[in-house]
């Protein structure tokens, strides 16, 4: 079965590197390469992900399949608590694979809503009370250490909610736990409760955990087929096991963002022309931000939702600084077509367009920006997604993973780590008076 690939084009790489540049990056990709495949780079510890899309236990995915299922089954809401990369990534896919104007999130129509990534009042409260008397509620709390303050304080008051809804027997049933398999402040929890609970692996890093039940559960429980998600994930990780180094794609992105970070460029704007991926890209941003900025070193990543803010920050990508290069995420074909119809009385001239879709004006609208920012001194490059499918999603979350560990080696630093996140929370917890 020929199955559609997400791919790379660095056309317009081409006025502001040429080949003998990036080429000569080829013996770093090696060797990144190599630290990857035989853990023998920084941070080896932390490569669970590598192969978590072909080795996939199946009783897992069964496992996650059933509990959904019963979720799903009863067109329950699922509260979702978790920061980072413990919401990031479902929250990505269940946006990019629903009706942009579901009433409840999820593909089929059942409602999943995310809480635990912030510490704001009104957010918490609003999303409790707009929850109806007869809904019935699920919650999945992830937390490898149950302790993170945002989704713990959180826990706390949705657990505190549905004690007062749910007697004991139907509150044990209705809260899964992704976390740890032995440690930790909710694997405990949830063993004295007797909560239902999945496994975050010990060498998966949260913003890598989307392929793991961190993501997987709750995208399932939105309806989306987790098996052709995984399946796209492997087979961009197959690829990358067996096509030679200089034909992947992924590792292309990688060459081309370093060379042109040494060239000064330390601003990447992650562009989408679709609403879907604007949570896709969201992700990206955590993944790229975190993994590579620390030692003083690292690509600034952003996000740009066009056509809208090409009326916003269009003025300063198209003539400010030029320490920016450009990255479009562009969906390829959409399953809906919005024809433009013909008016008589023509006020607003646009009957030159009658008769083509919306979507047939906004790839114009790509075209033309594409050619703008070239010419205006930005270097771009765009992967090309061919559909909203959960194939092609599991792709784009594998291209990412392992371009960002290749990316993290090039730049001679760990992309697994993240040392700086805990000097905010050092400070927040002194102030709080915690306990030592």
């Amino acid at each position: 079965m020929d199955r559609k690939k997400i791919k790379l084009n660095i056309d317009n790489i081409k006025p502001f590197i040429d080949q003998k540049s990036l080429d000569a990056l080829t013996p770093e990709i090696i060797a990144a390469d190599e630290k990857i495949k035989k853990g023998t780079g920084k941070g080896a510890n932390f490569l669970g992900w590598l192969h978590l899309p072909s080795r996939t236990d199946k009783k897992l995915i069964s496992d996650i399949n059933n509990i959904a299922g019963e979720v799903r089954k009863n067109k329950s809401i699922l509260l979702c608590i978790g920061i980072g990369g413990s919401y990031l990534g479902s929250r990505a896919g269940i946006e990019f694979l629903s009706p942009l104007f579901s009433n409840k999130r999820g593909i089929g129509g059942e409602g999943v809503f995310f809480c635990g990534n912030n510490l704001n009042s009104d957010y918490i409260e609003d999303l409790l009370g707009s929850l109806e008397k007869d809904a019935d509620i699920y919650v999945n709390v992830i937390s490898k250490s149950g302790t993170t303050i945002e989704p713990a304080l959180a826990f706390r008051l949705v657990y505190d909610y549905m004690r007062k809804r749910y007697d004991k027997k139907e509150l044990t049933k209705r809260v899964i736990c992704t976390t740890d398999k032995e440690k930790g402040a909710l694997k405990k929890m949830a063993s004295q409760q007797g909560f239902r609970t999945f496994v975050i692996p010990d060498d998966v890093g949260g913003r890598f955990s989307v392929l793991t039940p961190v993501g997987l559960f709750p995208m399932a429980c939105a309806g989306v087929n987790i098996e052709e998600l995984l399946n796209g994930a492997a087979d961009l990780e197959q690829d990358v096991s067996k096509e030679k180094i200089e034909t992947i794609d992924a590792y292309k992105y990688a060459a081309v963002r370093n060379a042109l970070y040494r060239q000064g460029k330390h601003i990447e704007i992650l562009s989408d022309f679709h609403p879907s991926l604007h949570s896709v890209l969201e992700w990206c941003k955590q993944l790229l931000a975190e993994s590579e900025g620390k030692e003083g070193k690292g690509i600034f990543p952003s996000i740009a939702d066009f056509t809208t803010d090409l009326h916003a920050i269009g003025q300063l990508i198209q003539q400010g600084a030029r320490n920016i290069f450009e990255t479009f995420v562009i969906m390829q074909a959409s399953g809906k077509k919005a024809q433009i119809p013909q008016l008589e009385e023509d006020i607003d001239q646009l009957n030159y367009l009658a008769g083509k879709t919306l979507d047939y004006v906004d790839s114009m609208a790509y075209r033309g920006t594409v050619q703008a920012h070239t010419t205006g001194g930005v270097p771009n490059m765009t992967l090309q997604i061919p559909e909203r499918s959960a194939y092609c999603l599991g792709q784009i979350y594998y291209f990412f993973e392992i371009s960002v560990a290749v990316s993290g080696y090039l730049l001679g630093i760990n992309p697994f780590d993240q040392p700086g996140v805990e000097a905010y929370k050092n400070n927040m917890y002194k102030l709080l008076n915690k306990p030592r």
